[in-house]
């Protein structure tokens, strides 16, 4: 496994950064984070009015980035928004409808494990990053 932590950016494949075997992995965390640092947003931004679970979607994004959040609780979560963000999915997200029941189960099951840890200062900034999204 030490091996494997050492591994480079590029290295790591899709599969290799959702699996939760390897979510703590510094490596593994440091791809995650980029990947969501960079399509998150954008994805969100196209996406939001399409999926029921946005809210609690940005509430895990806000607590991931939250210094005050336990770094293996970070790790899970970038994991979990990297499987949002990648478009390697169990379900294709282009299928209308049913593209984002994966990522919808996902979030779940991450907050029904670390939901304590998205706290009330989340949902807030999360509800607060909807509104702006639907005054566009």
């Amino acid at each position: 496994m030490a091996a494997n932590a050492k591994r480079p950016f590029g290295s790591w494949s899709p599969r290799d950064v959702i699996d939760p075997k390897r979510a703590l992995i510094p490596s593994v965390v440091r791809v995650n984070e980029r990947r969501v640092k960079q399509g998150f947003w954008p994805k969100v931004t196209r996406t939001a009015a399409h999926i029921p679970f946005a809210d609690r979607l940005l509430s895990v994004w806000y607590a991931a980035r939250d210094p005050k959040t336990p770094v293996a609780a970070k790790g899970i979560m970038l994991g979990a928004l990297a499987y949002f963000v990648l478009p390697v999915d169990a379900i294709p997200d282009v299928f209308v409808g049913i593209g984002f029941t994966d990522d919808a189960a996902v979030i779940a099951a991450l907050l029904a494990t670390l939901g304590s840890h998205v706290k009330p200062r989340h949902h807030e900034k999360a509800e607060q990053a909807l509104e702006d999204l639907n005054a566009r």
